[in-house]
């Protein structure tokens, strides 16, 4: 989803938007066709809080990289401060796994 949302950005900045957004919402969809049978196994073993919180660490891993490598953008430290935050939000959606509460 990550390329789906910013490869326009760097790809297809001189045309007009509709025609980005056409490009993205395939690409999109694409992804989508993967997405909704994974959430759908991972429901039956997750709760939906940690379906998103996971989905969100994963976003973030995807993003970093892509934001660095493919669209040369800056490596900020906001971004470590971000995954921490993530971590914590990781541990409090899954502690009732790990400790039964």
């Amino acid at each position: 989803m990550t390329f789906a949302w910013y490869a326009h950005l760097k790809e297809l900045n001189n045309k007009p938007w509709i025609i980005a957004a056409m490009v993205s919402w395939g690409i999109a969809l694409f992804e989508y066709m993967f997405q909704v049978p994974a959430n759908r196994i991972g429901y039956s073993v997750m709760s939906i809080g940690q379906l998103k919180i996971l989905q969100e660490v994963v976003t973030l891993s995807i993003f970093v990289p892509f934001t660095v490598y493919y669209l040369k953008e800056p490596l900020k430290l906001d971004y470590l401060w971000a995954g921490l935050c993530l971590i914590g939000a990781v541990y409090f959606m899954f502690r009732s796994k790990l400790y039964g509460a």
